[in-house]
C-alpha cells in the first residue's frame, strides 16, 4: 500500500474518532447534559397598588359608603345589616368600570405594570388594596391559576409604617399561602430607605439639570 493512501486512511480515521466521540458523550434523549439546568420556574409579579375611587361613582352612594367606612375603622363594626351594605358598596365601587377619565390612577397602574413586564420579563398582574379591582388576593389568585413557579409581590409603597403594606399585603398573602401551599409567595418589602433616597436623589438631579 503506498504512503499516501495509508495517509488519507489515517486521516479518515481521526475523522470518525472526532465524531464519534461527542455522539459516545452525549446523554440520551431526553436527559439534560451534565452542567444544564432545567428550565427556570415561571415567576410571576404581583403588583399591589393603593386603589382610587371612581369619580363618576354615584354620589350618595360614594357618601354612604365612606361613612360606614369611616365607622368601621374608627368605631367598630355596625351589625350585620351595615356590614353587609358596607361589603355590597365595596363590591360595587370595585367593580365599576374604569377608563383613564374616571380613574387615572387605574390608567396609571396599568402602564407601570407595561413597564415593569419589560424591565423584569416577567408576568405582571395588578392588585389593589382598596377601592378597585382585581383585588391583591384576586391578582394572587390569578397567578396560581397561570401555573406559576413562584409568586413575587412588591409594591411602589415605598415607606414603612403604612397598614396597606405593613398589614394588609401580608395578610392577603398569608392567606394566599395557606390555600396553596404548594406556591411559594415572596413579599420583596420593605426596602432599604437608602437605596429609595438615592433613587429619589436622582430624579432631583434629574430636574435640576433640565431647568439649568
Amino acid at each position: 500500500m503506498s504512503a499516501k493512501k495509508v495517509l488519507l486512511r489515517f486521516i479518515f480515521f481521526l475523522l470518525c474518532c472526532c465524531l464519534i466521540s461527542p455522539l459516545a458523550q452525549a446523554p440520551p434523549a431526553g436527559v439534560p447534559a451534565a452542567g444544564k439546568h432545567k428550565a427556570t420556574e415561571k415567576i410571576v409579579i404581583v403588583l399591589a397598588m393603593h386603589g382610587e375611587p371612581p369619580t363618576d361613582f354615584p354620589k350618595d352612594e360614594f357618601a354612604t359608603f365612606f361613612a360606614l367606612h369611616a365607622r368601621r375603622a374608627f368605631a367598630g363594626a355596625g351589625g350585620e345589616d351595615l356590614n353587609q351594605r358596607y361589603a355590597d358598596l365595596d363590591a360595587k365601587m370595585r367593580r365599576w368600570p374604569r377608563t383613564a377619565e374616571n380613574d387615572p390612577f387605574y390608567a396609571g397602574s396599568q402602564e407601570m405594570a407595561v413597564h415593569f413586564r419589560r424591565a423584569t420579563g416577567y408576568e405582571v398582574i395588578v392588585g389593589f388594596n382598596q377601592f378597585c379591582a382585581p383585588s391583591v388576593e384576586e391578582a394572587l389568585e390569578e397567578a396560581v391559576a397561570q401555573k406559576a413557579g413562584k409568586i413575587i409581590v412588591i409594591t411602589p409603597m415605598m415607606t414603612p409604617g403604612g397598614r396597606h403594606s405593613t398589614t394588609e399585603i401580608p395578610t392577603a398573602i398569608k392567606r394566599a399561602q395557606q390555600r396553596h401551599p404548594d406556591v411559594p409567595i415572596e413579599y420583596a418589602w420593605p426596602f432599604d430607605l437608602s437605596e429609595v433616597a438615592e433613587f429619589l436623589a436622582h430624579r432631583i438631579q434629574q430636574m435640576n439639570k433640565e431647568t439649568n
